[in-house]
């Protein structure tokens, strides 16, 4: 530790010089650059102003200088130079600074001379007559700079490395002494600093037992997180002034708590477990019922009490919306059921008490008979569609999966339908191709019939039904469509419900047990099928089953 102190202090004192000097004299050559640069371009303009007016011998005036005054005709010939002899001198048309000016009016270049260690800054701008004024001086670069500069450059460095090396081997040296000799295991003997006296006595007394508390915490904290994270119910605990101490996942999920903050379970205004947790916490067990966002919820608390006093309570959230809806089906089913049976129960008891009775003609008795069968034959289409129902929904069907070509299957279908379909002269139409899906075939027949038969119940006189066949990347698709009576929009969530009809009197008319389109649903579902449905009130109906292909 006292050489990384030690080489650290070092490092940092010479980087700092060195960065220190090298950007003092960048920053100075910058500058003076910078001044020999705008004194060029001004002096240039004096001069070919002078030039001008009082002809070439102006420039002679420069012969002295330090400063070399070119004047270039356009073809690049040396017209007049105060450092050379223009004959000796050679066509400057390929310098760079003289072709920037016959082109942009002013150019400028820097050439170096590396024996010198020197760079030569040319300005040249075009004047009136259309002669180039060159203007150009020496100017030492950065490594000359540095070279003139090295002695006392040097004489800084070795001194900043001499006092850097003597400070910091005398700071880290005090600065590791007392801790070096810090025993750790014995803290209370040692007399490093008087800062650091109190912690040290601190540590040692509560060394052991932190360390104890530590492993019992940390054991007891796993236990319970595994038991707590693993459970679907919500747990919650909290204090006798209903402070949140603990909880798990399940309960913000439950509740729809932001996981970032917890302490919302409490503060989200929710009057029923605020009331529940009050209870607890007076010493009842409690149990109530708890709607969120349209779940339902059954919260259990109990309180928790040490030495017959109560410390806190725990909470239970129980998510039973599932188990709600299921017996809510249950009635809505049993009392449907019961309804659907009762009507045509009725009428044949009616019928057959009044030919029981006697006297009756045999017209009478023939139509009363008629009426009897039809309403039996309704009684038998209502039970087959409950057991369809009930064993799509238990999925109790016993078949095994094969592949079943719905083209042929919807062709079938469409056959046993045309008398029905004739008597009101609609026309199918089977649009597509052999298209081939994974399922049970007396299920999709079932599905295929029933979407079928509805649109020719729900069409019009001399209507359409096409039923169409696609494919695509990843779904295999048959839509039924009508040209019926259509579907209200506040309707069309419903329709897939059981025993429910959009148009009562119609339906009457029509027949029908009212389940059609739930063993549709059903099937769809067992087959893991979208379905999609589009309608329009007075134009018709489209009804899409989406099957999922396999990858």
């Amino acid at each position: 530790m006292n050489k990384k102190i030690f080489r650290s202090s070092v490092a940092v004192a010479l980087v700092v010089l060195l960065s220190s000097i090298v950007l003092i004299i960048g920053i100075l050559f910058q500058y003076f650059e910078n001044q020999l640069q705008s004194e060029l371009e001004s002096e240039a303009s004096y001069i070919a102003y002078a030039v001008e007016k009082q002809g070439l011998d102006y420039i002679n005036n420069f012969s002295n200088s330090n400063k070399r005054i070119t004047l270039i005709s356009p073809d690049g010939d040396v017209i007049a130079d105060t450092s050379a002899n223009e004959s000796e001198l050679g066509n400057h048309a390929d310098r760079q600074e003289v072709i920037d000016a016959l082109k942009n009016g002013k150019g400028t270049s820097i050439r170096y001379s590396n024996t010198l260690a020197e760079k030569t800054v040319y300005y040249a701008m075009k004047m009136d007559d259309g002669n180039i004024l060159r203007v150009s001086t020496t100017q030492y670069t950065v490594a000359a700079i540095i070279m003139s500069l090295i002695q006392p450059i040097l004489i800084v460095f070795v001194v900043a490395v001499v006092l850097s090396f003597v400070l910091s081997q005398k700071i880290s040296k005090s600065i590791i002494k007392p801790i070096n000799e810090l025993d750790l295991d014995n803290p209370s003997n040692n007399e490093p600093y008087d800062e650091l006296a109190p912690l040290l006595q601190k540590i040692s007394r509560q060394k052991k037992t932190i360390e104890k508390q530590i492993k019992e915490a940390e054991y007891r904290q796993e236990e319970f997180r595994l038991i707590t994270e693993n459970m679907k119910e919500g747990f919650i605990v909290v204090d006798t002034q209903m402070n949140l101490l603990t909880y798990n996942r399940s309960a913000l999920k439950l509740l729809g708590i932001n996981k970032d903050k917890p302490d919302d379970i409490l503060t989200a205004g929710n009057d029923d477990l605020i009331c529940v947790i009050s209870k607890a916490l007076g010493g009842n067990r409690e149990k109530s019922d708890l709607v969120i966002n349209d779940n339902d919820y059954s919260l259990i608390a109990n309180p928790v009490s040490e030495d017959n006093k109560i410390i806190g309570a725990v909470i239970l959230i129980i998510d039973v919306t599932e188990s709600v809806e299921r017996e809510q089906l249950r009635r809505e089913f049993t009392s449907n059921v019961s309804h659907e049976l009762k009507t045509p129960l009725t009428s044949i008891s009616g019928f057959a008490e009044i030919m029981k009775n006697g006297g009756t003609p045999d017209a009478v008795v023939t139509d009363f008979s008629t009426s009897i069968y039809d309403e039996a034959q309704r009684l038998i289409s209502l039970v087959n569609d409950i057991i369809k129902i009930s064993e799509l929904d238990e999925k109790n069907v016993q078949a095994e999966s094969e592949d079943v070509d719905l083209y042929e299957l919807s062709a079938d279908i469409i056959s046993r339908l045309k008398p029905v379909a004739d008597k009101r002269n609609i026309s199918f139409n089977l649009i597509g191709e052999s298209t081939v899906v994974s399922g049970t075939e007396k299920i999709l027949d079932e599905m295929i019939y029933n979407l079928c038969d509805n649109a020719i119940k729900y069409n019009v006189d001399n209507g359409t039904v096409d039923v169409i066949l696609s494919e695509s990347r990843r779904h295999i698709k048959l839509t039924v469509r009508d040209t019926g009576i259509g579907i209200p929009q506040a309707e069309q969530e419903r329709i897939f419900e059981r025993f429910y009809r959009v148009d009562k009197s119609h339906s009457k008319s029509i027949g029908g047990t009212g389940l059609g389109l739930s063993i549709v649903k059903h099937a769809a579902i067992y087959h893991n099928a979208e379905i999609k449905l589009k309608s329009e009130l007075g134009k018709g109906t489209s009804i899409t089953i989406a099957f999922t292909k396999d990858d």
